[in-house]
């Protein structure tokens, strides 16, 4: 079974940056294209970042082009996400997905892609 684990976040300030992580166990890690997402409450689940199975291809939402970074680790199982300047509108709660992807470069946007799902982790940046 696969399991989905974020850990990582926080209550931070408006500038910060915080990095969340999402352990990945019970199928090989790279047999997958991995992704965050986050949900503020009262608002829809939005897309964040997305990483290819080789880690060679990124896609973000031109909202966060330049503030966030995902990248992925082989050894440690891990997917990261770094964020920097953040603001009080990206406090939401903040999931990380995975999808078996047939092709190690292709990267996925929408939540309908990804099978698995981790908890979320919290993530809350104060004015």
């Amino acid at each position: 079974q696969v399991q989905l684990v974020e850990s990582g976040g926080g209550l931070v300030q408006t500038g910060d940056s915080l990095s969340v992580s999402c352990a990945v166990s019970g199928r090989t890690f790279s047999s997958f294209a991995m992704g965050w997402f986050r949900q503020a409450p009262g608002k829809e689940r939005e897309f964040v970042a997305a990483i290819s199975r080789s880690g060679g291809s990124t896609q973000y939402p031109d909202s966060m082009k330049g503030r966030f970074t995902i990248s992925r680790d082989r050894a440690k199982n891990t997917v990261y996400l770094q964020m920097s300047s953040l603001k009080p509108e990206d406090t939401a709660v903040y999931y990380c997905a995975a999808t078996a992807s047939p092709t190690i470069s292709g990267v996925y946007y929408r939540a309908d892609d990804y099978r698995h799902w981790g908890q979320g982790t919290q993530v809350t940046v104060s004015s």
